[in-house]
């Protein structure tokens, strides 16, 4: 397990890098010319990325394709992991923390949006689930390991060998505490 720190935060914090580790994470290895279509950016500045990424340890180049031409990246083995309560108050990470947090959470929503324009066969949309519970009260230890029992339970799953007929399913769960509003 690796985790980010100060420093590889400032390197992940970008838009455009954010969704090039995410275009390698759903697709698979991929060139910079291959990136560069499937973003709409320039093979010069998808490569600038891929370097960066890789000098801060996201990616890596996988040696096994390509050429002397052609590098291939692909995503290291193991979990990455942040702990943004290491950031929140450091002036110089803090807004890195805010621009990647803003990021992911655009494309949580932008995911969901683009299920919810879909349209998928019955047997999925009675699968999936856009849930919400709001009665929950926990303590920071409590939120702590109900999030890692849902964890073990999606690292089960994952686990799977997939059936012929699966599709790529993404589980996204946000939990976090809410202040009472003021009246």
């Amino acid at each position: 397990m690796r985790r980010i720190d100060a420093r590889s935060l400032r390197g992940l914090a970008h838009p455009l890098r954010m969704n090039i580790l995410e275009a390698i994470e759903l697709h698979g290895p991929a060139t910079s010319t291959t990136l560069a279509a499937r973003l709409g950016e320039n093979t010069g500045t998808i490569s600038w990325h891929l370097r960066l990424l890789a000098e801060h340890g996201y990616l890596e180049e996988d040696t096994e394709r390509g050429n002397k031409r052609e590098r291939w990246w692909r995503i290291p083995k193991g979990a990455t992991v942040l702990d943004p309560a290491e950031f929140r108050d450091d002036p110089e990470t803090s807004g890195a923390l805010r621009v990647y947090l803003s990021h992911l959470v655009e494309r949580y929503f932008s995911r969901v949006r683009k299920y919810i324009d879909e349209n998928w066969p019955g047997e999925w949309q009675s699968a999936a689930s856009l849930s919400d519970w709001r009665n929950l009260h926990l303590t920071p230890a409590q939120l702590q390991h109900l999030n890692d029992e849902l964890a073990e339970v999606i690292n089960r799953y994952i686990a799977l060998d997939p059936a012929p007929d699966a599709e790529r399913v993404i589980v996204q769960l946000q939990s976090f505490p809410q202040r009472p509003e003021e009246k």
